[in-house]
């Protein structure tokens, strides 16, 4: 058996933009100088606090912590006043499809986003069924810290080498390396190629059914 971890945002929807302005909204309300699109991007796949102490090159505070919190109500507001739910990228549905039906491989998520915007993205693209294992900001320590892959191997009793994180960021690809898992990055998210590779990925990926084939 084969356990396939897949990170969310940047790689199976694109959530940039929502981030970015949930951000932007944010760092004003703090009276911090709004962030660029690229910033933004740079901090996806950190869990919320962390990702915003690292856009400010500071440690987690009191006044992070506020912001932290001030970003989930933002959130939140869009979702409750109609705003429309990330788009999944191409042919990420399909593959998702493919591989759950798959008698030699069983899927996971491994994510930065809390457990409610997890769950309520995988609702949305009536995914949930197809994971087996998921762990969110809200069960483990911060990627790149190698947790949130041993709590999933551990849960499908699968061991990391016969593991494939699929993801866009650095800190996925950092995260697989630390937990002795297979890193493959995808060239739609938030990071370079050249990034992904030095981050340890082991492929790098640009179409969809190119996971397929390395699985």
């Amino acid at each position: 058996m084969k356990l396939v971890l897949f990170d969310c945002d940047g790689t199976i929807v694109d959530s940039a933009g929502i981030i970015h302005t949930c951000m932007v909204r944010t760092f004003e309300d703090f009276g911090v100088v709004r962030p660029e699109l690229d910033h933004t991007k740079s901090i996806i796949g950190l869990t919320l606090d962390i990702a915003i102490a690292q856009m400010l090159g500071r440690p987690v505070d009191v006044e992070i912590t506020a912001m932290t919190t001030r970003y989930k109500q933002h959130f939140m507001d869009h979702r409750q006043n109609g705003g429309g739910f990330e788009s999944a990228y191409d042919g990420l549905l399909p593959l998702i499809a493919e591989l759950a039906a798959r008698d030699d491989v069983v899927l996971g998520v491994v994510t930065g986003k809390s457990r409610r915007g997890l769950d309520a993205i995988l609702a949305h693209h009536d995914l949930t069924k197809a994971f087996f294992t998921t762990r969110t900001a809200d069960d483990c320590p911060s990627k790149p810290h190698p947790a949130m892959v041993l709590e999933c191997c551990a849960a499908a009793g699968i061991d990391p080498e016969r593991t494939t994180v699929i993801g866009d960021a650095i800190y996925d690809m950092q995260m697989a390396v630390n937990a002795g898992a297979r890193g493959v990055g995808v060239s739609w998210g938030y990071a370079s190629v050249g990034a992904l590779r030095a981050a340890g990925a082991a492929h790098v990926v640009t179409t969809a059914g190119e996971i397929a084939t390395l699985i």
